[in-house]
């Protein structure tokens, strides 16, 4: 009898389909720090790499193995370990595997720049499902005035360098910034050329979650506007056939059934716990109605009550209900209820910043002729 073995690409498994909408959350996040070795303009979490208060405050690794057991028992089959930094953690390969011994497929998102032969090793005997670099620049005056570090370009071409002679592939992924726009073309030549099977970008920048005045400006400092974002995008072949796709999915599509619903995205299919063990349903939603502590709940008492809370959330905002909530582009748009809490700190504020960028794209990618295509849209300009 002969035993063929066939490869199916993850997310493409069966297995997807049949878990959603059965209220298992699939996945989560684990922030092991909030701190990091770089200091990046556009970073909406990091803490110095030296922060006391934070490290005391960050989840022990007998607490992350309690998180990990409740999150398998929940039905949890994928675990992000990111941060901050998460080398940054002396304890790091105790916490990954820790998570690998619990069958749990593992993606490490990471800058590079900490990464040692020992960490390469660990990787090739026990390999991640994933590891996700971000590139701040493809030139050390562009990557260093990203990450407000001097040597980090060094030490991210050495990180690079150790993964890939010691077989470990990794996946690379940037952000479009005002710092390093002009070398977009080179960062994506730069992951292409190095990734395992595909690179992309993200030109949208969300606010800071400690909501610090002094670095949201540094973000707002750093946002493209909106028609530089359509043409860097149109640019890019993958980008831009996702986009055009999108655009050709949205072209009359009809008014959400219940517009009043606060949340319409995904929310709750998996789940966020913080350095400092708060749990959230995505990791951006920080208005404090949608944050457990998983010190004081277990999580799958808090990830329940917080789903029903998300799922129960109505509102009467006319300026929502009026506009994002009959908007045909709103799924070109960054807006969402997390964001648009970091923004304004309301769930249901329209950000004008991403309506721009969502009609910019509508005008790149869209057919304005097509039927029903941005029906309820009010632009700004």
């Amino acid at each position: 009898m002969t035993t063929y073995a066939v490869s199916t690409p993850l997310p493409e498994f069966g297995l997807w389909n049949q878990l959603e909408g059965k209220g298992i959350p699939v996945s989560f996040d684990l922030e092991l720090t909030a701190r990091c070795n770089n200091d990046c303009r556009h970073c909406y979490v990091n803490l110095p790499a030296a922060d006391r208060d934070a490290r005391a405050g960050e989840l022990t690794l007998d607490e992350i193995v309690g998180v990990a057991d409740q999150a398998v028992e929940l039905g949890a089959l994928w675990c992000v370990i990111t941060g901050g930094e998460p080398l940054l953690r002396p304890d790091f390969s105790e916490v990954y595997l820790a998570l690998k011994r619990r069958g749990l497929l593992v993606t490490v998102f990471t800058n590079a720049c900490l990464l040692r032969p020992e960490h390469v090793e660990l990787f090739r005997k026990y390999p991640p499902r994933d590891v996700e670099i971000t590139i701040y620049g493809a030139s050390r005056g562009a990557y260093e005035r990203v990450t407000r570090t001097p040597g980090s370009f060094d030490a991210f071409l050495r990180g690079v360098s150790l993964l890939e002679q010691g077989g470990v592939g990794a996946r690379y992924k940037a952000m479009a910034l005002r710092s390093n726009v002009n070398e977009l073309s080179a960062m994506a030549q730069f992951g292409r050329a190095h990734t395992k099977d595909f690179f992309r970008f993200d030109p949208l920048l969300h606010l800071r979650y400690d909501r610090d005045p002094v670095r949201n400006a540094e973000i707002c400092a750093e946002r493209l506007d909106p028609e530089e974002i359509a043409t860097i995008e149109q640019s890019d072949e993958e980008r831009a056939h996702a986009l055009r796709r999108e655009c050709h999915r949205v072209a009359g599509q009809e008014a959400p059934d219940e517009p009043d619903l606060v949340f319409h995205c995904g929310v709750g299919q998996g789940f966020t716990v913080g350095y400092d063990g708060s749990l959230r349903l995505c990791s951006a939603l920080w208005h404090p109605d949608y944050v457990a502590d998983v010190r004081r709940e277990p999580v799958a008492a808090a990830w329940r009550r917080l789903l029903a809370a998300a799922g129960a959330a109505r509102t009467a905002d006319p300026a929502y209900l009026d506009r994002c909530a009959a908007c045909g582009l709103v799924d070109l748009c960054l807006w969402c209820p997390a964001h648009a809490y970091l923004e304004s700190g309301s769930l249901t504020a329209p950000i004008d910043d991403f309506c721009d960028v969502a009609h910019a794209r509508a005008r790149v990618f869209g057919d304005p002729d097509a039927e029903g295509y941005g029906a309820g849209v009010r632009p700004n300009s």
